[in-house]
């Protein structure tokens, strides 16, 4: 049975009780701007009520308790607790001009077992739910981070999980977290049918692409996913969701030394985004130095710098829109691929 979220578990406390309309408007001006994070310290209400949110709801706003935060330069990373005694991370990223980005977790574990990533040797325990999900980015908020901007990067495939797209109607609503559909970016490994239902329910969303090699055999040894949703049918419905929306897609490619990363590479990465159509300009490459951990199987190794230059050369040669991101967090393990849930 699909669990309900705290937001309608609410609703439905106050019509128990046949409480007014504007109760509901006041326990969220509660938590979304007065930060308040007890329903017990939510005075405007009266106690029975407050008693009636404790005992249904537990004591706490947030359904996931941090455990254990861990902090270097621009970036935090916190260990959350979550019902069953598993664990999941999330990150927080400052940039030098101030704005917050959110690193944010759908899973606990992931079941696909892509080959350079820490947390694919857990495997799956289990989906997250809606509030689980929404409330790794409501811990922050009631910390007194501003939620700038937020990425479903973390542990876990975001398409595989069936609580996603109330997750995402939680965020964008605009009277609990009010974010900007644009804000928000959805990583995926090729889902098919979850690039489907973004493109026709959340448009407006930002799409990646997790790429990691322009041959099917190769990404299908990288990335199992890839024999069950081929690398051409993905990019037919990237194809799709960027007509339809005008909306830039991100390819995310992560480069190991000695596998992904020769001129070869390059080309056929280029040649695959190429001719597509008038629309070929919204594919925009993120180049990812790789992040090595000590759990994941394959010893993979980072990419050198000159070869990483050679790379981008040969994209920009070839008219694909291309960008090296900076990597913030390695040395917490707080980057790309290397949450692994540390106690």
């Amino acid at each position: 049975m699909k669990p309900t979220s705290k937001y309608e578990t609410i609703r439905q406390i106050l019509n128990d009780f046949k409480q007014p309309a504007y109760r509901y408007g006041q326990i969220m001006d509660a938590i979304f701007n007065q930060k308040i994070a007890e329903y017990e310290r939510i005075t405007i209400l009266p106690k029975f009520l407050r008693e009636a949110l404790v005992q249904k709801l537990g004591p706490h706003v947030s359904s996931v308790m941090p455990v254990k935060e861990i902090t270097s330069q621009q970036v935090s990373k916190v260990l959350f607790a979550i019902d069953g005694g598993e664990r999941v991370e999330a990150v927080r990223l400052t940039y030098e001009r101030g704005w917050k980005s959110y690193c944010i977790s759908t899973q606990c574990g992931c079941g696909f077992g892509c080959r350079f990533c820490a947390t694919g040797t857990i495997g799956l325990k289990r989906n997250l739910t809606a509030d689980e999900i929404t409330d790794q980015l409501l811990h922050f908020h009631l910390n007194g981070h501003a939620l700038d901007s937020v990425s479903f990067m973390g542990m876990g495939e975001a398409l595989a999980n069936p609580y996603l797209f109330e997750a995402l109607a939680i965020l964008t609503n605009p009277h609990l977290f009010g974010l900007g559909h644009r804000r928000i970016t959805i990583s995926t490994i090729g889902l098919l049918p979850g690039i489907d239902r973004l493109t026709r329910e959340f448009p407006q969303l930002n799409i990646t692409f997790s790429l990691h090699s322009p041959f099917d055999d190769q990404r299908s040894e990288l990335m199992p996913i890839n024999k069950q949703f081929p690398l051409r049918d993905v990019l037919n419905a990237l194809d799709r969701h960027i007509q339809h929306t005008g909306r830039k897609v991100y390819i995310a490619y992560i480069l190991l030394r000695g596998f992904n990363d020769s001129t070869e590479h390059a080309k056929a990465v280029a040649d695959l985004l190429r001719g597509r159509g008038s629309w070929e300009h919204l594919y925009h490459v993120n180049l990812i130095p790789y992040n090595s951990t000590e759990v994941t199987p394959h010893s993979f190794l980072p990419t050198d710098p000159e070869r990483i230059k050679a790379f981008v050369r040969t994209l920009k040669l070839k008219g694909v829109n291309v960008t090296v991101r900076t990597q913030f967090g390695s040395d917490i393990h707080a980057a790309c691929g290397q949450l692994y849930r540390t106690e």
